[in-house]
């Protein structure tokens, strides 16, 4: 079985300027490394367009609406932060619909695991706004296909990157069926994502927040997953996992911060792809989310696929966080310890 990859040129019409740091260059990097040498293990993934009912598993009838209406508009600003220009609402479009489209492959085991390779990203999406730089949240919309549509009745969302998932945690908050876990810089951008932010009613303890100061890098990273989410990951048993791959946590990222080496994205990816073959039957896709070094985006999903295709070794970092990290997920595992064998 091979790996997939959802890649199409249709996601550079999103384009919201020169100088816009989610820019298309961010994924013309990585398609390049990928033109130069696509695994044999690997598999392209042709998206198709999010159809409306599907959006509005996750977003309000009237936040789509308004979306749809302006398609083709040369230049609306959603958000500070977040705008639509021409091509942005197919864009939107195939990026939801491209990330179900890749689970459903490894659903119906056309493919073993995948990379969404999509923008704009979508962790920041509200019901009914956009933030962040994201207008449709992507990985929400393919989990509640994959709960709706598939069957499934446990989900594991892990979020890595440098800021949190406001929008997929809000999504989720008062439901045990998606399990959404994070770490993320804090106090940073959007200002949410808190240690006590543990979920409400039938979704409490089933999101696990770990907010973390700059600085932290390759060991801290897998320390944390393999010693907090590792034990919750065993108890919970998800069905399929899905991540939303943030490479903003690359050492040197604009956006940054941390210290995390091309390496460490290899690191990650393997501790999670052990975690999906021990309870998911090995399904588990990556989720493009932010990233704004070419080196960090284009190293570091070169080592998610090697991870996923099986064509590297196990990264040699230790599990080992600093004494700061330590302090820092204390207050997490104070509050997850009555829900969980940590």
């Amino acid at each position: 079985m091979t790996t997939g990859i959802v890649k199409d040129d249709r996601y550079l019409a999103h384009n919201l300027g020169a100088g816009h740091i989610e820019g298309p260059e961010r994924l013309e990097v990585i398609h390049a490394v990928i033109e130069r040498g696509l695994p044999p293990s690997c598999a392209l993934i042709e998206p198709r367009p999010a159809s409306r009912e599907e959006l509005e598993y996750i977003h309000a009838p009237e936040y789509v609406g308004l979306i749809s209406r302006l398609a083709g508009r040369r230049y609306v600003e959603l958000d500070q932060d977040t705008s639509m220009t021409a091509g942005s609402y197919e864009a939107a479009r195939l990026a939801a619909g491209g990330t179900i489209r890749a689970a459903d492959m490894i659903m119906d085991g056309e493919v073993r695991n995948a990379v969404a390779l999509v923008r704009p990203p979508g962790h920041h999406a509200e019901r009914g706004q956009a933030l962040g730089f994201c207008i449709f949240n992507n990985i929400a919309v393919a989990a509640e296909h994959l709960i709706r549509r598939r069957g499934l009745r446990r989900i594991l969302i892990a979020d890595w990157d440098l800021h949190h998932g406001n929008g997929t945690q809000n999504a989720f908050y008062f439901r045990k069926d998606v399990l959404f876990f994070s770490t993320h810089r804090f106090p940073f951008y959007p200002g949410s994502g808190y240690w006590n932010e543990a979920g409400a009613e039938a979704g409490e303890g089933f999101t696990v927040n770990v907010p973390l100061t700059a600085g932290k890098g390759n060991e801290d990273y897998r320390f944390i997953y393999r010693t907090v989410l590792g034990p919750i990951a065993a108890a919970y048993r998800p069905e399929f996992i899905l991540v939303s791959a943030g490479f903003d946590i690359f050492a040197g990222d604009p956006l940054g911060g941390m210290e995390v080496t091309s390496e460490g994205f290899g690191v990650l990816a393997a501790e999670l792809l052990a975690m999906a073959g021990d309870y998911a039957h090995g399904r588990i896709l990556f989720v493009l989310e932010g990233g704004y070094s070419p080196e960090g985006l284009a190293e570091g999903v070169l080592q998610v696929l090697a991870q996923l295709s099986g064509k590297a070794q196990l990264p040699d970092v230790a599990a080992d966080a600093s004494p700061q990290t330590r302090t820092e997920i204390a207050p997490v595992i104070d509050v997850h310890r009555k829900y969980w064998p940590l």
